[in-house]
């Protein structure tokens, strides 16, 4: 297995590649600028540049990866067309170039909530719609991938268990960027994660479980 990590240098995507590295995973960084991803990312991952805004570079990014990771999203900006580039078109040519060279396995980070029209979070330039967007276009791509719909993200870690369903169940809560990457590198492992929606927040009243059980369960759902 290797990796490639798309939005490596965002915040949910470096901590995605710190997983990666912490797993003895080869993982190659997608990035727009090397010289502030060489100081933000471990050194163990090989850092290319691209930009999935331009699809003849994802091509040589993906090169000999075998699985992919999608950690990218617009920027809060007041440029309306921000969240249609970045969360659709951008993740529509990944998708394309995926296919085009075989990836085994798609992770994609998306958001809670996405199903919901009328959300707050629509209001920046409906990025909600173009999220939801972006995981159709990958469901009917025919790549094996693995949806993950995280709630409100966190930088700082708790001990919070991750609380884990699927489609359309969770509407609240938050989690650590930390928990988010686990699952996405934990789900290339787990087949019952495979072709699945998971929607994921950290709760300290929910009890542990192991990965193995939570994909399961959403499965036997």
């Amino acid at each position: 297995m290797k990796a490639l990590v798309a939005g490596a240098s965002g915040q949910t995507g470096r901590r995605i590649v710190q997983e990666l590295v912490n797993r003895g995973i080869p993982v190659r960084a997608l990035v727009r600028n090397q010289e502030s991803a060489r100081i933000i990312l471990p050194s163990e991952a090989e850092i290319v540049v691209g930009d999935v805004l331009q699809p003849a570079s994802l091509m040589d990014a993906i090169a000999d990866c075998t699985v992919l990771l999608c950690a990218t999203g617009a920027s809060p900006s007041f440029d309306p067309t921000g969240p249609y580039r970045v969360d659709y078109e951008g993740t529509k040519n990944l998708v394309d170039a995926a296919k085009a060279k075989g990836i085994q396995h798609f992770v994609l980070v998306s958001s809670l909530c996405v199903s919901r029209i009328l959300h707050p979070l629509n209001l920046f330039f409906l990025i909600l719609v173009w999220k939801k967007q972006a995981e159709t276009y990958l469901q009917q791509s025919g790549l094996t991938y693995t949806i993950v719909r995280p709630g409100g993200l966190r930088n700082d870690d708790n001990s919070d268990a991750i609380v884990m369903t699927g489609a359309d169940r969770l509407f609240e809560g938050s989690i650590p960027r930390s928990k988010v990457a686990q699952v996405c590198v934990e789900a290339l492992f787990h087949p019952t994660a495979r072709n699945q929606i998971v929607e994921i927040v950290a709760s300290p009243d929910a009890p542990p479980k192991r990965f193995e059980e939570m994909f399961a369960s959403l499965k036997e759902s």
